[in-house]
């Protein structure tokens, strides 16, 4: 019998929507005017990132904000350094209200300390990703217009050579974390530490200081985060302080959803006396899930942010015992990893399954390892700064292949041909709501393809709801497969070749075909203990009994190393797409030379 069947909520959605919205409650929304549009917003919601900063980093002044490596940051600490960094970027680079402050770096205590300071200033924090090669990187980095750079030492060896062009543009100066040395080809470049020990007597010798009467909006510009780049240039996401702010609120409706739907009344708002609690964070920064989600929402309840370097098993198993990690995840492949580990029974409060869909029966399996964890899937992008969409606890466990219910702020849509669908059909997803980007950055004609008139995101994604209204994913458009008229998603195909245990990745792909167009094939990577051990065939074999005969793979493609992934750890497709294209030719060339040869 399912959980489904078995488990039956003490409230409905819509009653713990009205508790949850009620007049004075931290989720209360209203409907108002926000740049020529009606939207449904929280009424309560901070005005700005620098109001959140100077409000949480002095409430949680004495406890520890930062890990990493040797080094333990306050709160405090990081409000003091961010105070000092804003002078700085004002007094010394010029660097006002509504400019643009470029950071491009792995994830370090720096990043936290320049994010903040950015803010208070109320200049734009440009996000550039930085694990880009050389072209898309330094594209991104002068389609930003910015004031100011910031790198590491590793990106400082990338941009060296575009100093002069950037010049050009108006960046005041590049800033190096993450070093004490200027190599040699840095010309134009300055250290963070030299820069920062400039003191407050001798930053008064410049011009007068703003930054302490900075006034921001809500609909002030506040983030440009950067699309993924796999069909192209990488696009600036330009985000306003509202449309930011709202994810916070978005990220923290499941889970008291969940409590309600147990029937249980919220928990109170009080000083806990327990050992203060961390979030392992590996996502980076330049994603949204990194900073707009995980970071935002840790800061909120006064959490410590435990980051690595790299990620690396053995390190974060470590640092999960060692730190008191209760949250971790961020995108499925973690908490795929974090099964392997010796961490089964580690009392984990929150395991987030986002970015991408999570297979079938990763839920379960980390329901068994650990049992008192609350467990969610998200659905939202970087054009919707995070999360729109989400669904936690048991309502999750019920139905494990679903993204959940939009947020009380958040309208959604399948779309097809223009026209909605009834629920069960597949299209387009569309959302709509606060948190939805306010353009492309100088890129009109992209938006205008994006987003309605009326505010509608169009994701490029699509899905299906069913009757209750629960959204399902089934692809990127861009990956489905067409095999002679018939769309078929990846995400079935590759949940059910997830049923062997013996699998770590899958990624379902099309190949092509001179009849149908496409047929489907996979490529897929077994875990370390089974390497050597998994074939194509088998396979097969196995998803015949699941899978409709035109979904069934006419080969896979066994691989005996983890697949390349995003820096948000998400399945890099385009190079797997390739690899089963070029195997398949192969095969069917030689499968050609059989048959010839036979004839003769």
């Amino acid at each position: 019998m399912s959980l489904s069947s078995m488990w039956k909520p003490r409230r409905t959605f819509a009653e713990c929507d009205a508790i949850l919205t009620a007049p004075g409650m931290p989720f209360e929304t209203e409907t108002r005017l926000v740049n020529g549009q009606v939207q449904r917003v929280y009424k309560h919601l901070y005005s700005s990132i620098r109001e959140f900063w100077l409000f949480f980093s002095s409430q949680h002044r004495e406890k520890t904000y930062v890990v990493y490596e040797d080094r333990r940051l306050s709160y405090g600490d990081v409000l003091s350094g961010s105070q000092h960094a804003a002078r700085i970027f004002e007094r010394v680079y010029g660097v006002r209200k509504g400019d643009r402050v470029a950071i491009c770096s792995r994830n370090l205590p720096e990043y936290l300390v320049a994010f903040w300071a950015c803010h208070l200033i109320g200049a734009v924090s440009v996000m550039v990703n930085a694990w880009l090669p050389f072209e898309p990187l330094t594209y991104c980095l002068e389609k930003a217009d910015s004031r100011l750079i910031l790198v590491d030492a590793e990106r400082a060896d990338i941009v060296a050579p575009t100093i002069p062009n950037l010049r050009r543009d108006g960046v005041a100066g590049v800033l190096v974390w993450d070093t004490e040395v200027l190599h040699a080809g840095w010309d134009g470049l300055r250290l963070w530490s030299d820069v920062m020990r400039l003191r407050d007597d001798q930053l008064g010798l410049l011009e007068p200081p703003h930054v302490e009467n900075v006034v921001m909006d809500p609909e002030d510009d506040a983030t440009i985060f950067f699309t993924s780049g796999t069909t192209g240039l990488p696009k600036g996401v330009l985000s306003t302080q509202r449309q930011f702010l709202t994810n916070i609120l978005n990220a923290r409706i499941g889970s008291l959803r969940t409590i309600l739907r147990n029937g249980d009344d919220l928990p109170a708002v009080t000083e806990s006396k327990e050992p203060q609690k961390a979030v392992l964070i590996s996502v980076p920064f330049f994603h949204v899930a990194g900073t707009t989600s995980l970071t935002m929402l840790a800061t909120s309840m006064g959490m410590k942010i435990i980051l690595m370097r790299k990620w690396d098993m053995v390190k974060a198993v470590s640092l999960v015992r060692a730190e008191n990690v209760r949250t971790a995840g961020g995108v499925p492949a973690i908490v795929a990893d974090l099964l392997d580990s010796p961490l089964a029974g580690h009392p984990f409060e929150t395991l987030i399954f986002g970015g991408s869909p999570a297979h079938d029966r990763l839920p379960q399996m980390a329901r068994m390892a650990w049992p008192s964890a609350n467990m969610s899937q998200t659905y939202g992008l970087t054009e919707a700064n995070s999360i729109s969409v989400s669904i936690t606890g048991k309502d999750y466990e019920a139905r494990p292949t679903s993204t959940g219910l939009p947020s009380v702020v958040n309208d959604l849509l399948i779309v097809r041909n223009n026209k909605t669908v009834p629920n069960g059909e597949e299209g387009e997803i569309w959302l709509r709501g606060p948190n939805v980007m306010k353009c492309y950055w100088k890129d009109p004609e992209a938006t205008a393809k994006a987003l309605t008139p009326d505010g509608w995101l169009k994701t490029g994604d699509l899905g299906v709801l069913d009757n209750e209204g629960f959204l399902y994913i089934r692809d990127r458009i861009k990956d489905l497969i067409n095999r002679g008229g018939e769309n078929i998603d990846s995400t079935s195909v590759e949940n059910a070749i997830h049923g062997d245990d013996r699998i770590n990745q899958v990624a379902a792909v099309g190949v092509p075909d001179p009849r149908l167009g496409e047929l489907v094939a996979a490529v897929v990577s077994p875990k370390a203990s089974h390497r050597g051990q998994v074939k194509g065939e088998e396979i097969i074999e196995m998803v015949r009994k699941s899978l409709p005969h035109y979904a069934v793979p006419v080969m896979v493609v066994v691989v005996d190393e983890p697949f390349e992934l995003t820096p948000s750890h998400k399945i890099k497709k385009e190079p797997l797409r390739a690899l089963a294209r070029k195997e398949w030719e192969r095969r069917q060339s030689k499968s050609s030379q059989i048959h010839m040869q036979a004839r003769l």
